[in-house]
């Protein structure tokens, strides 16, 4: 087996894009993908492009229809309705063999056996893949996720971070091209799921597609290449810096050496300034579209004013105003009509 230390490259390229729009080397593609369970509907008309490398992110809040589409791409159940290809294959009910062959699923619970120890585990389950458990593949694949030592060790006595290790390394014995990590940091603590990040990066490195499902934004931010937002139908697509802007109050910030005695007097009025508050003397923070085109006027109203000016640049969004935002994303997604 190449483990994800053995392959070659050092990262994927950013996504291109053809002339028409798609994406110039996809290795998922749905179209029209719908997943109806008698009158509710799970996943409706999903249209989108995954690259081949690529870290794509699938972010929407509980219950938005993640899971349900990695079932469906993963061949586990039959979408209502729509196409799709994975990995290349159409996904079809005769095909379901030959992509399972080509990709993994990571559950959100590994579905480990917990009295079998760490290589028992991946014996096991490599003969269901119907792969020859080798010592060499598996050996690789402890390898990839740093479990080499622990391989005697039984799954019980691992925390719940190694044991995502393990579920990680199961998914890698067959060398996919495509690997779906549905929510694979629920219920881990901060240091557990920073190494999961960790693992996610070295699959990016290694030019492994990652579909990862997960209702944390900054997670999202952190880790993907592109990010979709989804809840029964897909919300927005793009790079998280794009998203970031949309979803984002972008702020000016301005320190002068003294308070301003009129402060709204300053700035109110000022195209492309929608707003202003000051936590401390002579520190303002301008909520503004655009920075770039709202600072000059800025610039020059201070002057105009007999301001002392110390600095403007654009400012960071405050951690109250991500989580408002996080909330209104959730939100907007689901009232979306």
């Amino acid at each position: 087996m190449n483990s994800p230390r053995s392959l070659a490259g050092t990262g994927p390229e950013p996504a291109v894009s053809t002339p028409s729009g798609g994406l110039a080397d996809p290795v998922l593609v749905a179209e029209h993908l719908t997943k109806c369970f008698g009158d509710r509907t799970a996943v409706d008309d999903l249209n989108l492009e995954v690259a081949r490398g690529e870290v794509f992110g699938f972010l929407g809040p509980n219950g938005a229809g993640k899971s349900t589409t990695v079932r469906m791409l993963g061949t586990i159940i039959v979408p209502t309705s729509g196409s799709a290809l994975v990995a290349g294959v159409p996904l079809a009910p005769g095909n379901g063999v030959e992509i399972r062959r080509r990709i993994s699923v990571m559950p959100e619970s590994p579905g480990l056996y917990l009295r079998l120890s760490v290589r028992e585990n991946l014996e096991l389950f490599a003969g269901l893949y119907g792969l020859r458990p080798s010592s060499r593949r598996i050996g690789a694949a402890l390898e990839a996720v740093n479990m080499s030592g622990r391989a005697s060790d039984t799954c019980g006595s691992l925390s719940k971070g190694l044991r995502q290790r393990v579920a990680l390394a199961r998914a890698l014995l067959n060398d996919p091209q495509v690997v779906f990590l549905d929510e694979p940091t629920a219920g881990l603590d901060p240091v557990a799921t920073r190494e999961v990040h960790e693992l996610i990066d070295s699959l990016r490195r290694h030019a492994v597609t990652v579909f990862l499902t997960t209702h944390r934004l900054e997670e999202a931010e952190r880790l993907c290449d592109r990010v979709a937002i989804f809840n029964t139908t897909l919300r927005l697509t793009g790079r998280p810096e794009e998203l970031r802007r949309q979803l984002f109050t972008r702020a000016l910030e301005v320190r002068t050496l003294s308070a301003l005695p009129d402060p709204g007097q300053v700035f109110e009025g000022l195209p492309g300034v929608e707003g202003w508050r000051s936590d401390q003397p002579g520190s303002y923070l301008l909520r503004t579209s655009e920075p770039s085109a709202a600072a000059p006027a800025v610039a020059r109203s201070l002057v105009a004013a007999g301001a002392d000016v110390l600095a403007i640049g654009e400012g960071q969004p405050s951690a109250t105003q991500a989580a408002s935002t996080r909330l209104t994303v959730v939100a907007q997604v689901d009232g979306a009509s």
